[in-house]
C-alpha cells in the first residue's frame, strides 16, 4: 500500500500544528463556532447532536494491521471503546472531545493516516472497488489510479473550495463493486481492443434529496488523460456550478440543467483547451506508484482438502465460505469478507477489542491488509483458502463470524437521529429490529442476494436511494415515520428506486419489510430468481398492493 513520502510527512505535521492553534483559540474563545466552521470541518471535525464526531480518512479503503490498531487504540481512549467503518470507507468516531483533536490527529499522523478532506466542499476521499489488487475478475488494481487522484487532489488550489463536496470512485472489473454511477464522477476502468488501458467516465451521479445516476461522458478515455479529463469537468463545475443554493450546487443537477449533450460538449471542449497545460500522467509514474500496490510474495497453492473437509462437517463454515469468500487472482487464495453486521448490533460499528483481534487475524494471515468496504463491513484480501477455516473460528471469537455478506441482514444504516444533527429519524434501531427478524440463517439463504439500505434523512448517507429495499426515515409532525423504496441498485446496471406509496410507522416498517420479502418469494419465477431481477420482470404493483392492501 502507499507510504507517505516527505511531502505527505511535512504536509501533515503541518496541519496538525495548525489546527492545534486553531482548537485552542476557540476553546478560549477568541474563535467563535461560526470562526471556527469551517477550519474544523476542513480537518473532518463535525459538532453533531451529542459531541464532536471525527471522520478518518481511509484512502481507497485500504489499511494496515498497525493502523487499525491504532484506530483501537483511539477509540479505547478517546471515544467510548468502539468506532463506526462509513459508506465512503472512513471511519468516524461520535463521541469525541474537541480538546482532545490535536492529540487524536497527531497519534493518526505518526501511522501515515489524516482526517483532512473528509468534510468540507472539496474533494473528498477517493473509494474504489474493497477487492481491488485481489480480485480475480479486475483488469488493474484501480487503488494505483484512485491513489494519483488522491495526490491530485489534495489541497487543490482551484478545488478547495468548490460549489459543494465532490464524490469521486474508481472500479475496475466488470461487476461494479465502487457504485461509480452515484458518484460526481465515476471511473469505470477497461481495457480496449489494443489492449490499452483507460476509463469510461460517469458524471453527475449522486444520491441526497435529488438521486441522479450519472451520464456516461466518455466511452474510453486513456489512462494518460485521466489527471487532464478530470481537472477539465471540474473547472466546468467550479465556473457553472450554482452557489446560490446549497440543495443545487452539486454537479448532478448541473448536468441535468445544462443536458447531457452540452455538458459533454463543454467538457471535452475544456479538455482540449487544456491539452499541454494541465497534468498528464506518463507511464513511468503509473509504473511507480503501481509499485507501492503490488501483491504481497504470495505463492502459487493448491488447498489441500482441510477447507473442503471443514465444510462437510460444519454447515455454518460452509455457509461462510459460500458467502463470504471471493475468488482471488492467486490459486489457492481467498478474499474474505467480515460482516460487521452481527444480529442486533449498529451496522458498521466495530469495538476497540474487535478492531484489535482483525488486526492480529490480518497480520498473520492477510499479508498484514485489511479493507474497509463501502457496505460497511471489512475485508481480508489475501488469505490462503487452507487458512480460512482458523480466520472463520478467530472470527466467531469476537462475535464477527456471520456468514450473511449479501444477505438480508447485511444492512447499510447511516447514523441516524441517534448521533447526527441533520436526521429526521432514527436509521440503527429499525436495522437492529430488521437483523433480529431475518436472524434466521437458513430463511436469509432461502431470501438469496438482498440489500437493504436505510437513511435518517434526505441526505441520504445510507444509500438508500440504491437499495434494493430503500428505507428513508422522514419526520412527521414530531413522529418517526419510514418511506419505502424498492429496485434501487449501485451496480453496473444501476438505477434508483422508486417509491412504493405512503410511509410507514415505526413500529409497522419491519412488518412491512417481511411483506415485501414474502411477495418476492411468492413471485419469483425460481429459487434462483434474486430480488432486484423478479422485481425488474413485475414491477412494483404487486409489492405494493401487498403492503397497501384494504
Amino acid at each position: 500500500m502507499y507510504r507517505y513520502d516527505e511531502f505527505d510527512h511535512a504536509f501533515v505535521r503541518e496541519r496538525v500544528a495548525e489546527f492545534r492553534d486553531q482548537v485552542a483559540r476557540r476553546l478560549s474563545g477568541e474563535m467563535t463556532e461560526d470562526q471556527f466552521k469551517p477550519l474544523r470541518l476542513m480537518n473532518g471535525v463535525y459538532l453533531q447532536l451529542h459531541a464532536y464526531m471525527l471522520r478518518i480518512a481511509i484512502p481507497y479503503g485500504t489499511l494496515s494491521s498497525k493502523q487499525l490498531r491504532r484506530l483501537a487504540h483511539i477509540g479505547r481512549v478517546y471515544d467510548k471503546g468502539s468506532g463506526h467503518f462509513t459508506t465512503r470507507q472512513n471511519l468516524q468516531f461520535n463521541w469525541i472531545k474537541l480538546a482532545d483533536v490535536p492529540q487524536i490527529l497527531e497519534e493518526l499522523a505518526e501511522v501515515e493516516m489524516h482526517a483532512i478532506q473528509t468534510s468540507g466542499n472539496c474533494i473528498r476521499n477517493v473509494t474504489a472497488d474493497h477487492f481491488a489488487g485481489a480480485a480475480a475478475d479486475e483488469v488493474a488494481d484501480p487503488r494505483v489510479y484512485a491513489e494519483i487522484l488522491r495526490q491530485w487532489s489534495s489541497l487543490h488550489p482551484e478545488f478547495s473550495f468548490l460549489p459543494r463536496k465532490f464524490k469521486l470512485a474508481v472500479t475496475a472489473a466488470p461487476h461494479d463493486r465502487a457504485a461509480v454511477q452515484v458518484h460526481d464522477i465515476g471511473l469505470h476502468m477497461k481495457v480496449d481492443d489494443k489492449g490499452e488501458r483507460g476509463f469510461a467516465v460517469w458524471v453527475g451521479g449522486g444520491q441526497g434529496r435529488t438521486p441522479m445516476v450519472a451520464k456516461k461522458v466518455r466511452d474510453f478515455l486513456p489512462e494518460a488523460d485521466l489527471l487532464s479529463y478530470c481537472e477539465a469537468i471540474l473547472r466546468i463545475y467550479n465556473l457553472e456550478g450554482r452557489r446560490d443554493n446549497k440543495y443545487k450546487a452539486r454537479i448532478k443537477i448541473l448536468v441535468h440543467e445544462t443536458g447531457e449533450a452540452e455538458i459533454t460538449r463543454a467538457i471535452e471542449a475544456e479538455f482540449a483547451e487544456l491539452q499541454g497545460k494541465a497534468l498528464t500522467v506518463p507511464a513511468p509514474e503509473i509504473e511507480r506508484i503501481a509499485r507501492y500496490f503490488a501483491l504481497p510474495d504470495l505463492e502459487t497453492l493448491r488447498a489441500r482438502s482441510e477447507v473442503y473437509e471443514t465444510a462437510k462437517r460444519d454447515p455454518a463454515f460452509a455457509l461462510f465460505a459460500r458467502r463470504n469468500v471471493h475468488a482471488h487472482k492467486v490459486p489457492g487464495y481467498g478474499i474474505v469478507t467480515i460482516s460487521l453486521k452481527p444480529t442486533g448490533a449498529p451496522p458498521g460499528d466495530a469495538t476497540s477489542e474487535q478492531m484489535e483481534a482483525i488486526a492480529d487475524i490480518a497480520e498473520r494471515y492477510s499479508s498484514d491488509e485489511l479493507r474497509v468496504s463501502h457496505e460497511q463491513n471489512l475485508v481480508l484480501p489475501h488469505v490462503k483458502l487452507d487458512d480460512i477455516p482458523v480466520v472463520f473460528a478467530q472470527l466467531q471469537k469476537i462475535g464477527l463470524g456471520d456468514a450473511n455478506a449479501g444477505f438480508i441482514t447485511d444492512i447499510i444504516a447511516c447514523p441516524g437521529l441517534d448521533f447526527c444533527a441533520l436526521a429526521n429519524a432514527r436509521s440503527i434501531p429499525v436495522a437492529q429490529r430488521l437483523s433480529e427478524r431475518f436472524e434466521d440463517i437458513a430463511r436469509q439463504a432461502e431470501i438469496g442476494d438482498l440489500k437493504i439500505k436505510i437513511s435518517g434523512c434526505i441526505n441520504a448517507c445510507g444509500h438508500h436511494h440504491v437499495g434494493h429495499i430503500g428505507i428513508l426515515g422522514v419526520d412527521r409532525k414530531g413522529e418517526e415515520f419510514y418511506q419505502i423504496t424498492l429496485g434501487g441498485s449501485g451496480d453496473e446496471t444501476c438505477s434508483i428506486g422508486e417509491i412504493v406509496g405512503p410511509g410507514f410507522s415505526s413500529d409497522g416498517i419491519v412488518d412491512a419489510v417481511e411483506t415485501v420479502v414474502d411477495t418476492y418469494l411468492k413471485l419469483r419465477i425460481s429459487a434462483d430468481e434474486p430480488f432486484l431481477a423478479a422485481y425488474r420482470r413485475v414491477g412494483q404493483a404487486p409489492f405494493k398492493e401487498a403492503l397497501y392492501a384494504r
